[in-house]
């Protein structure tokens, strides 16, 4: 099967445009299912990299504890309140968002597998792509029935260990095996999260980013990532240049911040502040 780089040359020519006189409503409405009371960091790190991928609208909807966390840092964003401690309804008006990212610091309690069962059937039937990452491809990987529901053209982000829960594999080539079957058989395209993450598309194809250092081995680095391809994808971008945009510029704001403050001396907070090197390198 055929691998190719995801280099600057390879993204330049992928690239969305921003029009004179358009208005926040042109770029997407991106919908965060993210965080519960005891990982509301999650959802705070989700919100601010969606913020800064370029869609219009950005709407978190979660526990009281991380909107608040949010509100505080990111006031820009759309707020809509779960009252429980954790995951337990589903955000009314699913029709009117663009994206939706699912999994960031979610938790798997009962009622929250219900909200995913019926937050993935309703986007399926809506038409509308999704990013699964975290929890949410661990409540698929115990409850196999949910597989069905995923829309054609979303993004899963696992990194090894989710992997293993979603399919087994004995060796690398029997691993490349497996997820390029969960391409071609959900429609979606898989992130295999590490160094020099690989991005696996429906049509068999693999791309291998050239971006990240070892400082990104840092707790919360996905949810960054999470954020950012979820909003690329409410933005417009089909969900393989999401993917692959998404994974190079996360990696080219580690790279940037390596440089100046050595991979020990950050952590993923900081790379939200740094996503602009990598847009600003390609535009």
């Amino acid at each position: 099967m055929e691998t190719e780089l995801i280099t600057e040359a390879y993204l330049r020519g992928r690239l969305l445009y921003r029009e004179n006189g358009s208005h926040k409503g042109d770029y997407g409405h991106l919908l965060l299912v993210c965080g519960c009371q005891t990982m509301p960091g999650a959802a705070v790190l989700a919100t601010g990299a969606a913020l800064r991928s370029g869609c219009g609208l950005v709407t978190l909807h979660s526990t009281g504890r991380a909107l608040q966390a949010v509100v505080n840092r990111f006031p820009s964003a759309i707020l809509s309140e779960d009252p429980g401690p954790c995951i337990g309804t589903v955000p009314v008006s699913l029709e009117k968002y663009s994206a939706i990212v699912v999994g960031p610091g979610l938790g798997q309690a009962p009622g929250t597998l219900e909200v995913l069962s019926k937050l993935l059937f309703s986007a399926n039937r809506a038409g509308i792509p999704m990013l699964l990452d975290a929890d949410a491809l661990n409540l698929l990987a115990a409850h196999p029935a949910l597989w069905s529901g995923i829309p054609r053209g979303s993004i899963l982000t696992p990194h090894l260990g989710e992997l293993r829960r979603l399919v087994a594999w004995n060796d690398e080539e029997g691993k490349e095996a497996a997820v390029r079957s969960i391409c071609r058989d959900s429609g979606c395209t898989v992130v295999v999260k590490g160094y020099h993450s690989r991005v696996y598309l429906p049509g068999g194809e693999c791309l291998v980013n050239t971006t990240g250092n070892p400082g990104m081995a840092k707790g919360g680095s996905g949810d960054v990532l999470s954020g950012l391809a979820g909003g690329l994808l409410a933005r417009g971008y089909a969900s393989t240049d999401a993917a692959a945009l998404g994974v190079w510029i996360h990696g080219y704001a580690g790279d940037r911040l390596a440089s100046e403050r050595t991979a020990e001396a950050y952590d993923s907070s900081d790379i939200i502040d740094f996503l602009w090197t990598g847009f600003k390198q390609l535009y």
